[in-house]
């Protein structure tokens, strides 16, 4: 499809090395919308800090050099999630976005930690945004492929590198699928339970049935990688392997021994409880 085609070809020559080090360049992307009508848009491409050019191995915290563009989505969310708790942060960057986010789950269940997100989302977004949405995307082959194209050059500030790949959909191959590298909000809160509960299943409901197209995400625990899949309609909560993933033993501080699940998941066994082994994220 062209507009996936230009989009994921403007987004690789946004990459330039200097001294082993990824530098930011603008580059004009070109999205055809439709045969009759096309925009531009300006985008300015995640900085990996590495001097592989990679994210860090598993365990490490991976280094970035943020844009302005990077920092101004920062501190958008930042902003609203502060609304919603009323509490702040002593922290910059996209260190203090993860704090606000800890701050969040504070004192609520996994369904209101969801619903906060939902929140957020709305409050950024224009009036009746959900409803113009479905009238210019509805569950097409082309709405996933665009949306898919869109979530690569303007999301890697909130989870880094990411490209897009071909997925199968209802038996249809198309480019409706994002690969993220390792997951930069994952990684910087070592809780399992903030994957869940903060971003994936928030995102695949609002898309799902807020904007009518169905979006899949499906983490990977091993390597903190993540796949989206716009156009799949994502599982049911009792059948998705991610609301039973053990804590991060070595990362969350948070994790009780004997844990078959994350605590701050729904489907936690009986005998292991929050109130019984506090909240030390904060």
């Amino acid at each position: 499809m062209q507009a996936v085609t230009s989009v994921a070809g403007a987004v690789k020559n946004c990459e330039v090395w200097s001294g082993g080090v990824m530098v930011r360049r603008e580059e004009q992307i070109h999205v055809r919308m439709g045969r009759t009508s096309s925009r531009r848009v300006r985008v300015v491409r995640c900085g990996l800090a590495e001097p592989t050019g990679k994210p860090a191995p598993m365990g490490e915290i991976t280094r970035y050099n943020d844009s302005l563009f990077d920092k101004g989505f920062m501190a958008l969310f930042g902003a609203k999630m502060r609304q919603i708790t009323g509490k702040s942060t002593q922290l910059k960057g996209y260190e203090g976005f993860v704090d606000i986010s800890k701050k969040v789950i504070q004192g609520r269940t996994a369904l209101e930690q969801r619903a906060a997100v939902r929140q957020v989302l709305l409050s950024i977004l224009p009036p009746k945004a959900p409803e113009t949405f479905r009238k210019l995307f509805p569950p097409t082959k082309w709405s996933a492929e665009l949306n898919a194209a869109i979530t690569v050059p303007f999301f890697q500030w909130l989870v880094g590198p990411c490209e897009l790949m071909e997925v199968e959909v209802n038996g249809v191959k198309q480019k409706s699928g994002v690969k993220i590298a390792k997951c930069r909000y994952l990684e910087n809160s070592g809780c399992v339970g903030m994957c869940v509960n903060m971003c994936k299943i928030p995102t695949q409901d609002f898309f799902t049935n807020d904007f009518g197209l169905p979006l899949t995400m499906t983490p990977n625990f091993d390597d903190m990688s993540c796949e989206m899949v716009y156009g799949q309609k994502p599982l049911p909560l009792e059948e998705d392997t991610a609301l039973k993933q053990p804590c991060y033993a070595s990362l969350c501080s948070m994790a009780p021994p004997k844990s078959t699940a994350c605590p701050r998941l729904p489907n936690v066994s009986p005998e292991v409880s929050l109130e019984s082994i506090g909240d030390p994220l904060l």
